[in-house]
């Protein structure tokens, strides 16, 4: 029996600890809760626990999940997301996590301008050039906030990673460091539609590092939840 509550509570120490030894406060990093094959039930008693934000990777998967527990939490899409899902992402999540391209941008902010209010996202970078991994090079990061620049119906609000696996949390502190310095690199000159405020890096493995290196997002699965089925 997986015991959500306490699990959500180390989490929350080590992600609090992490902060404090890199002198940060524990507030400037969100925790989401990566529910991937999980239950509604087990989502709800995190809730209870204290979870705030929800992580998806499929669109057709998180719909039950929305319908059910609603907005009792903010809800992200982190897997990957094609252009034909665009209009469903939009209305069931709070943040999309996986720009990773300039006509899945303007799809976004087509969306955004219809309803009012600019869709939230940021851009995934595929920092350690992994042909197995989603994201775009870091060198085209430039090129697509110019291309979107112009859109207030998105608003880029940060960059995203996955790091490669690695067999110590530290061998992979060089690809978060290196999506930090991009991010504020690019936020220099950034257009007003890109406040690049986030970095969402970091998994159950390795979370810890990347909260040393700036994450303001830190995307935890099974630590909360235990094994995927």
């Amino acid at each position: 029996m997986i015991d959500v509550d306490a699990n959500w509570r180390r989490v929350s120490e080590r992600v609090a600890a992490a902060a404090a030894a890199a002198g940060r406060e524990a507030r400037d990093v969100r925790i989401i809760a990566v529910a991937k094959t999980k239950p509604v039930e087990m989502i709800s008693a995190a809730v209870a626990a204290g979870v705030t934000d929800v992580g998806e990777n499929y669109v057709q998967e998180a719909v039950e999940k929305v319908r059910c527990i609603g907005a009792a939490v903010r809800w992200h899409m982190i897997g990957r997301l094609q252009r034909n899902k665009a209009t469903k992402a939009v209305e069931l999540f709070d943040v999309i996590h996986s720009l990773d391209s300039f006509p899945l941008g303007m799809a976004l902010a087509r969306h955004g301008e219809r309803r009012g209010r600019p869709v939230r996202v940021l851009v995934e970078v595929n920092v350690a050039g992994e042909a197995t991994k989603a994201g775009i090079a870091p060198a085209q990061v430039s090129e697509l906030l110019a291309g979107l620049a112009t859109q207030p119906g998105v608003e880029i609000d940060g960059l995203m990673t996955v790091a490669p696996a690695a067999p110590t949390p530290e061998a992979v502190r060089p690809y978060f460091r290196a999506l930090r310095e991009l991010r504020d690199r690019l936020r220099a000159d950034a257009a007003a539609n890109a406040p690049l405020r986030e970095l969402s890096m970091g998994m159950t493995d390795d979370f810890e590092v990347a909260i040393e290196e700036g994450a303001t997002m830190v995307r935890i699965g099974r630590a909360i939840f235990g094994e995927r089925t």
